[in-house]
């Protein structure tokens, strides 16, 4: 099965870090975190790629010339400038049936089969992974006289779920793919037709969007294996070894 990773956008939120390398470049760990979303595919048996790029191109492709791909790698230029939709609907022609997609900046340990297997169930064009929202500021609880009973760190939102990437398409999708930007248009549009499910994922997830997330997410790290790895030990090699041929096309 085909994964189309979206790296081709300029990356404003992390801004100025990304004013000469792409978002997804930023490393992690000593390496890029395009490099590890990779491997949270290949650790679950998922070899086929196709790196939607844009903003700064050939950074991307030169970081991973000649290096040991265990994969299959395609390169599709979808203009620096292209939203969300584009990035995705620009790669059409290279897909052949069901496919999977995702962000460039996300860290997970989703299980892709259960996501697979949950998108096959239900019938409709395509599945989101949805997350509970996690707070990024410290709330209070207060009595009924302001007094402060407790601090909670970060706490997660009950009932509040979040689109963490890692997407599952049929290739009928694009018969309903209208607007410009992939969130704001092309969802909301298919979950007005009863097209688009979500799965729901309380596991590991964060996406680096600035240098704060860059930290905490080293930080994560440096207390252990890295927890997007979980599949590794179980269906996967243990190191990403970036190899094998790769196919370019603009």
């Amino acid at each position: 099965m085909q994964v189309v990773v979206l790296c081709g956008g300029r990356g404003m939120r992390a801004y100025p870090y990304t004013e000469h390398i792409p978002k997804p470049m930023l490393p992690v760990c000593g390496s890029p975190i395009l490099r590890h979303v990779i491997q949270i595919y290949l650790d679950q048996g998922y070899t086929d790629f196709i790196l939607s790029v844009g903003y700064r191109k050939d950074v991307i492709s030169d970081y991973f010339h000649r290096k040991d791909l265990e994969c299959q790698v395609q390169y599709i230029d979808t203009n620096a400038d292209t939203d969300t939709k584009g990035r995705i609907l620009n790669c059409r022609d290279a897909l052949h049936g069901t496919f999977m997609a995702t962000y460039a900046d996300g860290l997970s340990d989703v299980p892709l089969n259960e996501l697979l297997s949950f998108h096959r169930s239900h019938g409709g064009l395509a599945t989101i992974t949805t997350v509970p929202l996690v707070s990024q500021y410290g709330t209070l609880e207060l009595d009924g006289a302001g007094r402060v009973r407790a601090f909670r760190e970060k706490p997660l939102l009950d009932g509040h779920w979040i689109n963490a990437g890692f997407f599952v398409f049929e290739p009928e999708v694009f018969d309903h793919w209208h607007g410009a930007n992939l969130e704001r248009e092309v969802f909301p549009q298919l979950s007005r037709e009863g097209l688009l499910f979500a799965y729901r994922h309380a596991g590991f997830f964060r996406s680096l969007d600035s240098y704060k997330d860059q930290l905490e997410i080293e930080q994560i790290a440096q207390r252990g294996n890295a927890p997007w790895r979980r599949h590794a030990q179980q269906t996967g090699p243990s190191a990403i070894a970036l190899s094998g041929p790769i196919a370019a096309s603009s």
